[in-house]
């Protein structure tokens, strides 16, 4: 029986995975789903989000879509913060990376972009 248990584990651990960071950076909350960090760049700064949410059902591509949209919003919060302007960032703009925890039916999402200040 504890063959057939430690079996169980092992195959149910190998089907996690988590999303990749693109940078280092210190992490803050933004709302309960999203952390989120900023650096500065020569031109502007760089934003880099961390989003994951429970699905009973794994639908990546409302994550993706919800990670990405994190990502300009907050850009732009801090932006205004900042009293200046970026110029758009478009999805294209964006890295991303998704993972999935199987045990606790967790998607999450790594999502990268530079914003330049116009």
């Amino acid at each position: 029986m504890n063959k057939l248990t430690l079996l169980f584990f092992v195959a149910a651990l190998s089907g996690c995975t988590s999303a990749g960071h693109f940078s280092k950076m210190d992490m803050s909350r933004y709302d309960s789903n999203t952390s989120y960090g900023i650096k500065n760049t020569p031109k502007g700064f760089a934003v880099q989000v961390d989003y994951s949410r429970y699905q009973f059902v794994p639908d990546g591509g409302s994550v993706s879509s919800a990670c990405k949209s994190q990502v300009i919003t907050i850009a732009s919060e801090h932006a205004k913060a900042e009293n200046r302007m970026i110029n758009p960032i478009s999805d294209s703009d964006i890295r991303i990376s998704m993972g999935r925890n199987l045990l606790l039916g967790m998607t999450s999402c790594n999502a990268y972009a530079e914003a330049e200040w116009k």
